[in-house]
C-alpha cells in the first residue's frame, strides 16, 4: 500500500480530506520474458482492461477495481499495461464520484509516466476531478497545464492538441462561472466564440456568455446577448433554457409584453426542436409557463396569465398536469367576470375526478382539487343568486326622482341672500 499524499486535498467544504488509502502500487518489472510469454501476458492484460472498462460502464465498480488491480499487482505485465490500468482505475473512481481517489491516482500516473502522450488528457480529467471536489484554484492551474503540455505533442497529434486546448479553455471558463467570477467567465466565453470551434461549441459559448452577464447583474446586456443567441442558434440544445432566462429577465425589466411573447413562443412546442430533446423542452416549457403565468396573475395582468395557462394545459394529457392548470384558468375567468367559462373549468375538474377514464386510482391531490372546484362552483352560484336578488330588490323599491326643471340662471351660493350685483368694471 502507498501512503496517501502528504499535502491537504480540498473537499467540498474547503477543509482537508480525512486520511484515506489509495493503493496505486506499481511493482517493478522482472527481466523481459521471451516473445511468446510477452504476447501471452499482453493478451491477458488487454482482456482485464476490457473487462474493467465494461464493468465500469455497467456500474459494477467493485468488480472493475478488482480487474484493474490484477494488472497493477502482477509484475509480469508491461509498463504500457500498468499505465492503462491506472487510467482505467482513475476513470472508474470519477464515474462513481470518488473524486478524492481519482485525484490521487491521476497524480500517481503523472509522476510515474511524465512523458506519456496521454498526460494532457490526464491533466484535463484531474482538473475536472479537483473542481468537483471544490478545489477550484488547483483545477484552473491544471487546465492551464493542459494548454502548456499540449505544446510538447508531436506534429501528428496536432488535431488532438487543438481539441484539448479548446476544451481546457472551456473548462477554465466553466470553473470561473461555477465560482461566481462571472466577469472573468464572460471574457473566456466571448473569446471562445471567436475560435474555430464546432457549431455546437460556439453556440454553447454564446449562451454561457449571456448567462454570465445575467448572473453578474447586467440584465440589459444579458437579455440582448441571449436574444442574439436565439436568433443565431435557434436549434441549439440550450434554447429552451435561454428562453426561460430571457422571459424572466424581460419581466423583471418591466418589458411584460416581450416576456409574454417569449413564453408563448416556448409553449408553442416547436416540433423540429422539441423532438431532439423532448424532456428538456418539456421541463423548460413548464417552468417558464408556471413562473410567468403566476407572476402575471399576482400582478393583476390576468389576460396574459390566462393566455399562458391555456398554453400550459395543452402540453400534456395527464390529469395530474392538466387539472391544476384548468383550476388556475378558472380563477382567471372569475377575475375577468367570465362566469360561464369559470363554471365550465370547475365542472371539467369535478367530472374528470368523479368519472376517471383510466383504471388507476385518483391521486389524493386531485381529489382535494375537485373539492376545491366544487366549493368554487357553490360560491359562483351563491354570488349569482345574490346579485339577482339585489337587482330585483332595487328595481322594485327604487323610483326615479321627479325631473327638476333646470333654471335659466343657476343660483349662486349667497348665505346673506343679498341680491345679485353686476361686477364692477376693472
Amino acid at each position: 500500500m502507498v501512503a496517501p499524499p502528504t499535502h491537504p486535498v480540498a473537499t467540498e467544504a474547503g477543509k482537508p480530506a480525512p486520511p484515506f488509502e489509495v493503493d496505486t502500487t506499481v511493482h517493478p518489472l522482472p527481466a523481459a520474458p521471451g516473445p511468446t510469454a510477452t504476447d501471452s501476458w499482453h493478451k491477458e492484460a488487454r482482456g482485464l482492461l476490457n473487462l474493467g472498462a465494461s464493468l465500469t460502464e455497467r456500474g459494477d465498480y467493485v468488480a472493475a477495481e478488482i480487474a484493474y488491480r490484477q494488472i497493477m499487482n502482477n509484475r509480469s505485465f508491461a509498463a504500457s499495461d500498468l499505465s492503462d490500468a491506472l487510467l482505467g482505475l482513475a476513470r472508474m473512481h470519477r464515474k462513481q464520484s470518488a473524486f478524492t481517489k481519482a485525484v490521487a491516482i491521476y497524480e500517481k500516473f503523472l509522476k510515474l509516466y511524465p512523458d506519456d502522450p496521454r498526460v494532457p488528457d490526464a491533466l484535463l480529467e484531474l482538473g475536472r476531478s479537483q473542481r468537483a471536489m471544490g478545489a477550484y484554484h488547483s483545477a484552473i492551474n491544471r487546465f492551464y497545464n493542459v494548454i502548456n503540455s499540449t505544446l510538447k505533442l508531436p506534429p501528428e497529434s496536432y488535431e488532438h492538441y487543438q481539441l484539448l486546448a479548446k476544451t481546457a479553455q472551456f473548462e477554465i471558463a466553466e470553473t470561473h462561472f461555477e465560482t461566481g467570477n462571472f466577469a472573468e467567465a464572460g471574457k473566456f466565453f466571448d473569446r471562445l466564440r471567436l475560435l474555430d470551434l464546432a457549431p455546437e461549441d460556439r453556440a454553447r459559448a454564446h449562451f454561457k456568455s449571456g448567462c454570465s452577464l445575467l448572473n453578474g447583474g447586467e440584465a440589459e446586456k444579458g437579455a440582448a446577448k441571449l436574444s442574439q443567441y436565439l436568433d443565431q442558434w435557434p436549434e441549439d440544445v440550450n434554447v429552451p433554457e435561454a428562453r426561460y432566462l430571457l422571459a424572466r429577465t424581460l419581466r423583471q425589466l418591466g418589458r411584460a409584453e416581450e416576456a409574454l411573447n417569449i413564453t408563448l413562443a416556448l409553449l408553442r412546442n416547436e416540433s423540429n426542436n422539441a423532438a431532439t430533446d423532448p424532456k428538456s423542452w418539456a421541463y423548460w416549457q413548464r417552468r417558464t409557463g408556471n413562473q410567468l403565468a403566476n407572476d402575471f396573475f399576482q400582478n393583476g395582468d390576468t389576460l396574459s396569465a390566462v393566455a399562458i395557462y391555456e398554453g400550459l394545459a395543452r402540453l400534456s394529457d395527464s390529469s395530474a398536469w392538466r387539472l391544476p392548470i384548468i383550476y388556475q384558468t378558472g380563477l382567471c375567468y372569475e377575475r375577468l367576470r367570465q362566469v360561464d367559462r369559470a363554471n365550465q373549468s370547475y365542472r371539467d375538474i369535478v367530472e374528470a375526478v368523479t368519472h376517471p377514464t383510466g383504471k388507476e386510482p385518483v391521486p389524493v391531490e386531485l381529489t382535494e382539487l375537485a373539492k376545491m372546484a366544487e366549493w368554487r362552483l357553490g360560491q359562483l352560484e351563491w354570488n349569482q343568486k345574490t346579485d339577482g336578488q339585489l337587482t330585483r330588490f332595487f328595481s322594485a323599491t327604487t323610483t326615479p326622482p321627479p325631473a327638476r326643471p333646470v333654471p335659466a340662471i343657476l343660483p349662486t351660493h349667497d348665505p346673506d341672500a343679498s341680491p345679485a350685483t353686476t361686477p364692477r368694471s376693472l
